[in-house]
């Protein structure tokens, strides 16, 4: 049995958000890099910009932005297989997830014929992974762009916002905000809210794992995550100057 006194005990109020850590520039290679910290969740982000674009894309002459998920192999109390053959259907469903969140914000039109991956690789989870990698891609990103802003590759930032992410759920009878592995696994309703800076909505993904959900839950569990999005987007700002 999941008590309420076993739920949080870091202390953490019911509408809390575990300390939160974005730190850039953390991988030499990469156009645009980001450890992304939401807890004992680290996820690393990196930006990859090609002077190209895929074939289907060329005729339209506008710039494409993808993204790549991963667990790392001891990123979970038992050893993750690598995906060498095929994408595992929950990797892919978070990699979509991320590219469509990250499109939501950028100017493709004026991004020029380059295509932008973002790589963000689990290396330890502990809950949350799709939403600490869409937080930490949005970092990446950003600085893979003003990478070739500075080199004159890009005439302007073609970002037209932030988007960032958060889990909320019920866990027994309780709403939540950001859960835990623990939590996550005994809860009875699982969302995540992908929303931008402007308090715009990008994509809600709720589930009734062990029980229905009313429309009042999700209206309470919507309250809370909305003002998460605020202070992760008030956190890229603080890294980035995006806002300034």
């Amino acid at each position: 049995m999941y008590t309420p006194d076993e739920r949080r005990p870091e202390g953490r109020a019911n509408n809390e958000m575990r300390p939160v850590k974005l730190t850039r520039d953390v991988m030499k290679n990469a156009h645009g890099s980001c450890l992304s910290e939401f807890g004992d969740t680290r996820v690393m982000c990196t930006a990859t910009i090609e002077e190209s674009l895929p074939a289907w894309r060329r005729a339209s002459r506008k710039g494409w932005v993808t993204a790549e998920y991963a667990m790392l192999p001891a990123s979970t109390s038992s050893r993750t297989k690598r995906e060498y053959k095929g994408r595992k259907g929950r990797s892919m469903e978070i990699e979509r997830l991320i590219g469509r969140s990250l499109r939501a914000v950028c100017d493709l039109d004026h991004l020029g014929e380059f295509t932008i991956t973002v790589d963000c690789d689990v290396i330890q989870a502990d809950g949350g992974t799709r939403t600490a990698s869409i937080t930490g891609a949005w970092v990446a990103l950003h600085d893979a762009l003003m990478s070739f802003v500075e080199q004159g590759k890009i005439k302007r930032l073609p970002l037209m916002g932030q988007v960032a992410a958060i889990s909320a759920g019920i866990v027994g009878g309780v709403p939540l905000l950001d859960l835990d592995y623990p939590e996550d696994s005994h809860a009875d309703v699982d969302l995540n809210l992908v929303g931008t800076a402007d308090g715009g909505i990008v994509e809600i993904q709720g589930t009734g794992e062990r029980s229905t959900l009313s429309r009042a839950q999700l209206n309470d569990l919507l309250d809370m995550a909305e003002p998460a999005i605020a202070r992760l987007c008030a956190l890229q700002d603080e890294v980035t100057g995006f806002s300034a």
